[in-house]
């Protein structure tokens, strides 16, 4: 039988006692689980900051747009949305996202009942609004979604009594439930915005991919008798049936 050489016995000895490959053993264990604990706290702080932009975009929005004294013209709808999706930039905000910008009054006939004037649309989200009532409709009940509320495709005719929003035709017990109801009082009006966002996350294939935050928000109006929605320049209005960026 052979024996090993002294050399080998002194090799295999100092193999055995060896400690300096542990640390690097132990990091190959734990880099999985310190990786994916890592991204799971990024993802999750990445979708927490887009609920909190979304939140924001929406309160701003309905908040400037209460902000508009005298009167209000579809170039001011156009400024705001573009205030919006310029704040949702980092967030692509604009190709993922949707805002919907509705103007509700309180009836006169019957009264004490809520109607929508009229309705305003931005965003590449192809997304249909939680508020199914909340649409601006004619006499007969027709949803009016092409932006004809006030005035015709030439942006400068006044539409027909059959093609304008009207109180008879869209009039609601209430908007909202429970202590999140929405209404305006006699003589003025809410701006009421809601919007909806598909999440983009930062890591493919994420948990969180494809994710809906919406959120909804409402002020009174600020000093504005006339909530006829102008459009002094023609410019085309941001209606509800166009979906771009």
């Amino acid at each position: 039988m052979l024996k090993p050489s002294p050399d080998a016995l002194r090799f295999s000895e100092a193999l055995r006692d060896c400690r300096s490959g542990v640390a690097f053993v132990e990091f190959a264990f734990a880099l999985p689980v310190l990786l994916a604990l890592g991204l799971l706290g990024l993802e999750t702080a990445n979708y927490a900051m887009a609920n909190l932009r979304v939140s924001n975009i929406a309160m701003l929005t309905a908040d400037n747009a209460a902000r508009v004294r005298d009167s209000i013209d579809e170039a001011d709808i156009v400024e705001l949305f573009t205030g919006a999706k310029m704040s949702g930039t980092n967030i692509q905000f604009a190709q993922n996202g949707r805002i919907i910008l509705t103007d509700l009054e309180p009836t006169t006939s019957p009264a004490g009942k809520q109607w929508v004037r009229w309705q305003r649309c931005d965003g590449a989200l192809n997304y249909t609004s939680a508020n199914t009532a909340l649409r601006p409709m004619n006499k007969n009940s027709a949803v009016i979604s092409n932006g004809t509320e006030i005035y015709q495709t030439d942006r400068n005719t006044p539409s027909t009594a059959d093609n304008v929003s009207s109180e008879v035709g869209a009039t609601l017990t209430q908007v909202g439930s429970g202590t999140n109801v929405i209404s305006a009082q006699p003589g003025t009006a809410v701006m009421l915005v809601e919007v909806a966002y598909t999440y983009q996350p930062v890591i493919p294939n994420s948990f969180l991919s494809g994710r809906r935050i919406t959120y909804q928000s409402a002020f009174n109006v600020r000093q504005r008798t006339d909530q006829t929605l102008r459009n002094v320049n023609r410019i085309t209005p941001r209606s509800c049936n166009l979906f771009a960026a």
